[in-house]
């Protein structure tokens, strides 16, 4: 099925970019009860599964993502990066009655009415995924927050090189932009095409580790109209980065030492900071500081900037050169 999201012109000056944890730590426990998923985070899976297996929840969890998605589950941030807590209180205050529906709609009747009581349902969902979000999603958010806005740095700039239009011919193949309407095509080609109207509040778009491989959209949005994209990079996330000698650590720091390891082939900022689990702002810093000490040259080509270590910074690697 397509989904045909209107846009007018004010709603396409209100598209931004956000990160929900909340809905990572969803969509991570739908993979993990091995619903959807993709190889990609196979390792994290195999992991994962045998805590989930401990959970007593994962009957409930279960019922609500092994179908459609219901949206009470997936709130549209206000802020780019809300914290988990705050999202999570979000979940715990939304209004039964939608509940009701969005379990109707997304499980049918009769499933739905086996579940308990919304407000004891929001509850026990809640404590669910705070658990889940311990012990699966936060040891790894570090990492998966610098892929996060390793990607939301790539967006922004095809939003400033291209315009909207820019933006959405890179976000996802299934995903087109046709003036005024974006159109998200389903993997399975029924013919249906559901109609998804932005009501004034603009679009979000998300992108999602564990969302991979499918584009997300909210049928029925209470505010804002979202689209969750899976995020570049996300690869990234389960490769070990090379090994640093000790003595360039103990010189250089460690993030440092480790950027000037990583830097024997030309890298962008994103790049380095989906590869070592940390900031873009925070890669910017150090890599001016190995620029300075001219272990580190920036070329620029167009709005990225791309890194590479000088002959000096890769004799103190120890690593040969060219």
């Amino acid at each position: 099925m397509a989904v045909e999201i209107r846009l007018s012109v004010a709603e396409v000056a209100r598209v931004r970019l956000a990160v929900s944890p909340l809905a990572e730590t969803v969509l991570g426990v739908r993979a993990a009860l091995g619903v959807g998923g993709h190889e990609v985070y196979r390792s994290w899976v195999r992991e994962a599964r045998p805590v989930l297996a401990g959970e007593p929840e994962s009957p409930l969890l279960r019922a609500l993502l092994e179908g459609c998605l219901p949206s009470f589950l997936f709130p549209v941030p206000e802020e780019r990066l809300p914290s988990f807590d705050g999202e999570l209180a979000g979940l715990r205050a939304v209004d039964p009655a939608f509940v009701v529906a969005e379990c109707a709609a997304a499980l049918g009747a009769r499933a739905a009415g086996r579940l308990p009581e919304p407000a004891v349902l929001l509850e026990r969902v809640a404590g669910a995924l705070t658990r889940c979000h311990a012990r699966l999603v936060a040891p790894l958010w570090g990492r998966m927050l610098a892929v996060l806005e390793a990607d939301l740095s790539r967006r922004a700039v095809a939003l400033v090189d291209g315009g909207v239009e820019g933006l959405f011919a890179q976000l996802h193949g299934d995903v087109v932009w046709r003036e005024g309407e974006l159109v998200v095509h389903g993997r399975r080609g029924s013919g249906v095409v559901w109609t998804v109207e932005a009501g004034g509040h603009g679009l979000v778009l998300m992108p999602s580790v564990f969302g991979r491989p499918d584009v997300i959209v909210d049928y029925s949005p209470r505010a804002a109209a979202s689209i969750r994209y899976p995020a570049s990079g996300v690869g990234l996330l389960w490769e070990q980065p090379r090994p640093t000698p000790a003595g360039l650590t103990a010189v250089l720091g460690r993030t440092r030492a480790a950027l000037l390891t990583e830097l024997g082939e030309p890298l962008s900022t994103p790049d380095l900071a989906a590869r070592l689990g940390v900031t873009a702002s925070a890669v910017s810093q150090h890599l001016g500081a190995l620029r300075g000490a001219g272990l580190v040259t920036t070329r620029r080509t167009g709005r990225t900037a791309v890194h590479l270590r000088t002959r000096t910074g890769t004799a103190l690697t120890g690593e040969p050169s060219d």
